[in-house]
Order: structure tokens, then C-alpha cells, then sequence
């Protein structure tokens, strides 16, 4: 579980991140899932965006891909979240303590 300072370094990071997952009106599908898991594993702080035509909303769409990629919620504005999960084979982020 991420402490409030970490989520603040998290979010100040995800500022210079582009969004790498795109979520359409087919929602949450397996390929969504394998795609945010792939940057994930490769760069632990991901953005995604939910599009104007799907069914969920951001934070329903946070809720769901954290669940389904075992990662952390750092952060949903607007039409955007941000996910982290470490990678504990080549960790790239120093969390603070």
C-alpha cells in the first residue's frame, strides 16, 4: 500500500508520462489487460485514458485495472489515471519511505 508522500512523487512523476492505455467503448477487454501489465512490467508508472464513448468511468475503469494487473491507484483526473506497480525483477522507481 502506497503512503501519501509516495503518491505524491507518483502523480509529480506521471505529469512527464504519455498516456500508453486507451480505453474504448469494447471497456476493459483481455488485450487492454496483457497491454497495461506489458508497460507496467516495463516502466511501473502507467497513464491510461477512458475515451468519451465507453461505458465506465474513469475511476470504475482505475478500480478495475488495478484489480486486474495487481496494481496501485495513484491517481484519476478527469478522463485519465495513473497506475504503479514495482517491478521487483529491475525496479526503476525509488519510492521514498
Amino acid at each position: 500500500m502506497l503512503t501519501s508522500k509516495q503518491r505524491a512523487q507518483l502523480r509529480a512523476l506521471a505529469n512527464n508520462e504519455d498516456t500508453i492505455v486507451h480505453i474504448g467503448k469494447g471497456g476493459i477487454t483481455e488485450n487492454i489487460v496483457k497491454q497495461a501489465q506489458d508497460a507496467l512490467k516495463a516502466r511501473e508508472l502507467i497513464k491510461c485514458r477512458v475515451l468519451e464513448n465507453s461505458m465506465l468511468s474513469a475511476r470504475e475503469a482505475c478500480d478495475e485495472m488495478a484489480r486486474l494487473t495487481n496494481a496501485e491507484p495513484v491517481q484519476v483526473i478527469g478522463t485519465r489515471f495513473v497506475l504503479y506497480k514495482t517491478n521487483k525483477e529491475k525496479p526503476g522507481i525509488q519510492l521514498v519511505k
